[in-house]
């Protein structure tokens, strides 16, 4: 089979398979540019069909219901199957999911994963020797679970008839992209415009762990300061090795942030280190020792005291409370 992001005039068929604890931005972000693509040119070019494992309706992240139109099976009239999942995405992925996906993947037919639908594509043995990338807070677990598969840090990844996302924004890049594979330039700005969106990043541009928006261009140096940061979790640099680094004054890094931002750098830095650990207490088993280590913290007792400081619990406390909701 040629690859969907190819030029073409034929309908794409299209299966979309949704989990329990799904991003309604990422099911937004996925399906809207396909709607409106229909619309702006008044072609039925893309066709979908939204799915779940039962055919029940699925609870979204936030609580809503969605509806669905069917039981996910095997169907040789789609053209693609993308997967979209959240949040606890091992406790949502049955043997009969993996099956069904490796027999769509036997017939030659594109399979996408947006979000963590990357790790359902990668529990089905479909993406290694490929490159693949996923939510930017999964990274590193994602590459050390699966060392068969290329991880990369973008923002979307297109390998063959395998494509991947690391969430909303690069999921509503990727769709532009297939639109504008498909359909041209002019039909991808269109639908651009529809939701007045400026595509201004690369699928090949890392996934940042702050989106800076119009810090971008109303003050670069911070913007950039930020990025020295984001980069040097583990290992802090000095906030007067970072001035060095931009060519400007500690004093003068100092004000641009208390400007920009609202909080003194060494202040700053030391939030993004500390909401960096919380993620990783919440969303990992880690022990507390090696999150210490991983957010640049000479010893657990340091970053415990840091932890209960910042957010009125200790790390333990916030596990036990976020194991005690489910």
């Amino acid at each position: 089979m040629n690859s969907i992001f190819s030029p073409s005039s034929n309908r794409l068929k299209i299966t979309l398979l949704v989990f329990p604890e799904f991003s309604l931005l990422s099911l937004a972000a996925t399906l809207e540019p396909l709607r409106a693509a229909n619309r702006a040119s008044g072609h039925d070019h893309y066709t979908w069909r939204v799915v779940s494992e039962d055919g029940n309706p699925v609870v979204s992240s936030s609580g809503l219901l969605l509806p669905v139109q069917g039981r996910f099976e095997l169907d040789d009239n789609v053209d693609a199957l993308i997967i979209l999942a959240a949040f606890n995405v091992a406790r949502h992925t049955t043997a009969r999911l993996l099956t069904g996906i490796r027999k769509f993947a036997q017939r030659g037919i594109a399979i996408g994963g947006v979000e963590s639908g990357s790790w359902v594509l990668a529990q089905a043995g479909i993406l290694d020797g490929r490159q693949a990338t996923t939510h930017w807070e999964d990274l590193e677990d994602f590459a050390a679970r699966h060392p068969r598969i290329d991880v990369r840090p973008d923002r979307f990844v297109v390998d063959g008839n395998r494509f991947t996302t690391g969430g909303a924004s690069p999921a509503l890049d990727m769709m532009l992209h297939l639109i504008r594979a498909r359909q041209g330039y002019s039909l991808a700005m269109d639908v651009a415009s529809i939701f007045i969106y400026e595509e201004v990043r690369a699928a090949g541009d890392p996934q940042p762990m702050v989106s800076l928006g119009k810090l971008d261009w109303s003050e670069p140096r911070v913007s950039s300061a930020i990025r020295v940061m984001e980069k040097r979790i583990e290992q802090p640099v000095s906030i007067p090795a970072i001035a060095d680094i931009l060519g400007v004054g500690e004093r003068t890094l100092e004000m641009l942030f208390l400007q920009t931002v609202g909080l003194s750098p060494r202040d700053y830095y030391l939030n993004l280190r500390m909401k960096e650990g919380r993620r990783l207490v919440l969303d990992t088993h880690k022990s507390i020792t090696t999150i210490a280590i991983q957010t640049g913290f000479s010893s657990a007792s340091t970053f415990a005291r840091r932890f209960r400081a910042t957010f009125g619990e200790s790390p333990r406390q916030a596990r036990q409370r976020l194991k005690s909701r489910k």
